[in-house]
């Protein structure tokens, strides 16, 4: 009896066909052979547009790839759902777009240009148009990014069954008249030969660089790399005339960031910040196939079918243990899913229950600057310093003076100026991402009243995104 192998141990077979050995067991009592699990697979990404009827027959989407399992994952559904041999085909049009992060993620311009290289004979490979953009490019964005477009605010276009008879009727015209469906935009890169990668003039970097050296803390540069890379995505949409960005958080990524946006003060937003849509932009919605994908699904269909990948290093920490909130919740919720299978579903169902109305605004005087959700600062600590300030700050520092005559003209370039245009978990963020050596304490108000200066007010804010400060100003 000491020699027999555990019951566990024998071959298991398939759950869904009962013929095959199973090759994985993506749950406990869950055991797939390979066949059965990439229908498995497939299948649930096309249910997922298909429930959600978010992207209409005939739109420009635009999917962003990034390289790793997930995303890569999702391009191999999106290639084989436009494939001629697909039973039931994806019917929009889409085209790609890399961000390049070799900056801040410490790359040499050899690495960089390499991942350039690999990374854009991945997108070749695939046949469809694509789009390399680096970070340093958001240096440049116009100020309008943090504006949201018009399409929230037109008349209601037609619905999903109307949509998809217009393009099964534009498609017997096309192939009538033997034309074919728009695919190329003019300014996307054709699929061809990949051509030697350009990286951005050493100075763009280094001024890119200054921005993250002067973020205080690795949770702040992890939330400033992933406002800098949405902006940059947002932007490459619209000039392109993409009505749709399709992005690959996985289940396991949604609930890493639904617990670290807890954290991060942003719980009134979770809907808009991990749901299937997220539509505060306006003209452009932002779409999440891959939100009921765990991490071990994604990684044994990119093992079992060759999957390409792109790995680039995380960024550049001195503390190698709770380096960032973000890390510190994947950490905790990544040890419990070894010993307790069910915890990131069960985190997962849980924000499926959250909705998305808190984080509209009807104006924008009610919107934040950053994230563009709804301004959810109404009293507390904040509004007690800010509400009854009516008065201007002015700089440099050493004079500090408090009136009622209309705006300073060095208002926007004080911290303080930010404070009221942003939510509750920007402004948590805020303030780690410009620092100030040789301000004083207190700032006086008169009268013998004096409010703290930290965290408040800390500068230069130099060091913001040029946009971002353009765009306070003009608030």
């Amino acid at each position: 009896p000491g020699d027999r192998p555990c019951p566990r141990s024998y071959p298991r077979s398939c759950m869904k066909c009962g013929q095959g050995s199973a090759v994985l067991v993506i749950r406990l009592g869950d055991p797939f052979c390979r066949d059965c699990f990439r229908e498995y697979f497939v299948h649930k990404f096309r249910a997922m547009l298909g429930k959600n009827r978010v992207i209409f027959p005939g739109e420009k989407v635009l999917v962003a790839v990034s390289g790793g399992a997930a995303s890569s994952a999702m391009l191999r559904q999106v290639q084989e759902g436009l494939s001629r041999e697909a039973a039931k085909k994806l019917r929009f049009v889409p085209s790609l777009v890399y961000v390049d992060e070799g900056a801040v993620r410490r790359q040499t311009p050899a690495q960089r240009e390499e991942t350039l290289a690999r990374m854009e004979t991945l997108l070749q490979a695939t046949g469809f148009p694509y789009h390399l953009a680096h970070l340093e490019e958001a240096l440049e964005l116009p100020p309008s990014i943090l504006q949201p477009g018009p399409g929230g605010s037109g008349e209601p276009g037609p619905s999903y069954k109307e949509a998809v008879d217009g393009f099964i009727q534009q498609q017997r015209q096309d192939r009538d008249g033997g034309t074919a469906l728009p695919g190329l935009g003019t300014q996307d890169t054709p699929a061809g030969p990949p051509a030697a990668p350009r990286l951005p003039t050493a100075a763009r970097t280094q001024e890119l660089l200054r921005l993250f050296e002067a973020v205080e803390t690795t949770t702040a540069r992890e939330e400033l790399l992933q406002m800098l890379r949405t902006h940059l995505i947002l932007q490459t949409a619209r000039t392109r005339g993409y009505t749709k960005v399709m992005t690959g958080e996985s289940c396991t990524r949604v609930a890493i960031k639904l617990l670290t946006n807890l954290a991060l003060g942003r719980g009134a937003f979770l809907a808009v910040d991990t749901g299937f849509v997220d539509d505060r932009h306006g003209d452009v919605l932002v779409v999440r196939p891959m939100r009921e994908y765990t991490a071990k699904e994604i990684a044994f269909y990119n093992h079992f079918f060759d999957v390409p990948t792109v790995i680039v290093p995380p960024l550049l920490t001195k503390r190698r243990e709770k380096p960032s909130i973000h890390r510190l919740t994947e950490s905790f919720l990544l040890g419990l899913q070894e010993d307790f299978p069910s915890t990131v579903s069960t985190v997962y169902r849980t924000g499926e229950k959250l909705s998305p109305a808190p984080a509209k605004a009807s104006s924008e005087s009610e919107r934040c600057l950053l994230c563009l959700c709804a301004l959810d600062i109404e009293g507390g600590e904040w509004g007690r310093q800010w509400g009854g300030l009516r008065g201007v700050l002015c700089q440099p520092w050493g004079h500090h003076t408090v009136t009622t005559e209309g705006p300073c003209p060095h208002r926007a370039e004080s911290k303080a100026a930010f404070i009221p245009l942003l939510c509750y978990g920007c402004r948590l963020t805020f303030k780690e991402l410009v620092r100030l050596w040789g301000a004083p304490e207190l700032l006086p108000l008169g009268m013998g009243v004096s409010i703290p200066m930290a965290p408040l007010l800390q500068g230069p804010l130099a060091t913001l995104p040029p946009y971002v400060r353009a765009e306070a100003q003009r608030r």
